[in-house]
Formats: structure tokens, C-alpha cells, sequence
């Protein structure tokens, strides 16, 4: 998994449709997910700190979870099915843990307001992510290509300098 971090919301160019856009903390890759107006609105007043005279929808499930006495541990992003992101709450109570099933727009909206780390797993990155540094995601390409180009046989065999052992539990 790789933790991310809300850049911000956009507005699609073609569509107008809103986007939060997630960065991963190293600032190479970024995750655009569609979202609802309801949903980009909450997302920004999270982002600026802004509280409404009465409990919205995601203020309120904070003020559950508050009064309940449990925690938001994280959420993760973890499926693209059909170009629909799945998440998951990780609510803790006690020794007890557990999961929601939830709208990623929603999951980031109670995630700000609960100060908690937001999680994208790696298959999720791979299918949708965009690159934010091109120049160093083509190094590291490069630096891999020549690794993998000088690489032996030999360089799979044992490890120089060691004796195998006769001993089963040796590397067990």
C-alpha cells in the first residue's frame, strides 16, 4: 500500500465533473478520482478548515465515531472495478477493529476531518495513477533496463564466500 495525501479538487475540462486528486507523500504519482459536488464541497471545507453552523453528513459520522469513543485508523482505496473505486473504513474501538465498506469521495472526507492516513494499494496505483515527475520515473526506468542488462547467470547462484551447510534448518 501507499499512503497518499489530498492535493486537491479539480474540475474536469471536458465534463466539469469534480476530481480529488491524491498525491503519494514522494510526489512522483497521482490518483484522480471522479467525484459528487456534495462530496468535493466537503472535501474542500476539510482542506480549509471550515466548520458549518450544523453537522453535515461527514461532520456527523466524526461526531459518531467521537461520542461512540472509537477511531478512524485509516482508509483504504482498494479495488478499481468497472471505473468504480472501492474503500474501506478501519474503525477501532477498544481491542475491536472494524472495516466499512465506502465511497472513496466519502472515505476522504471523514478521513481529513479525523486526521487520518489515507492508503492506496499498489494494483489500484498502477491502473490509474498518473505520473507527476515524468523525468524521474524515466530514470528509474533506465536504472532498472541497466541493471537487469548486466545481470549474469552467475548472479543467481549462491552468495559468494558462504559454504552451503548440511543443516535443514539453516535457512528455515
Amino acid at each position: 500500500m501507499i499512503e497518499m495525501k489530498v492535493a486537491g479538487i479539480a474540475l474536469d475540462a471536458v465534463s466539469r465533473s469534480p476530481v480529488v486528486l491524491l498525491r503519494d507523500t514522494a510526489d512522483r504519482r497521482a490518483l484522480p478520482i471522479y467525484i459528487g459536488a456534495d462530496q468535493a464541497k466537503s472535501i474542500i471545507n476539510a482542506l480549509e478548515n471550515q466548520v458549518a453552523p450544523r453537522p453535515l453528513t461527514h461532520d456527523l459520522f466524526i461526531n459518531l465515531i467521537d461520542e461512540w469513543e472509537m477511531s478512524l485508523e485509516r482508509v483504504v482505496i482498494h479495488a478499481l472495478r468497472d471505473n468504480t473505486f472501492y474503500a474501506l473504513l478501519t474503525l477501532v474501538h477498544g481491542d475491536t477493529r472494524r472495516e466499512l465498506d465506502a465511497r472513496p469521495s466519502d472515505a476522504i472526507a471523514i478521513a481529513l476531518r479525523a486526521d487520518a492516513p489515507i492508503w492506496v494499494m499498489e494494483e489500484v496505483i498502477a491502473d490509474a495513477s498518473i505520473p507527476v515527475d515524468r523525468d524521474a520515473d524515466e530514470a528509474e526506468k533506465q536504472a532498472f533496463r541497466d541493471f537487469i542488462s548486466n545481470l549474469s547467470p552467475a548472479d543467481f547462484g549462491q552468495h559468494k564466500g558462504r559454504r552451503p551447510s548440511n543443516d535443514p534448518y539453516e535457512n528455515s
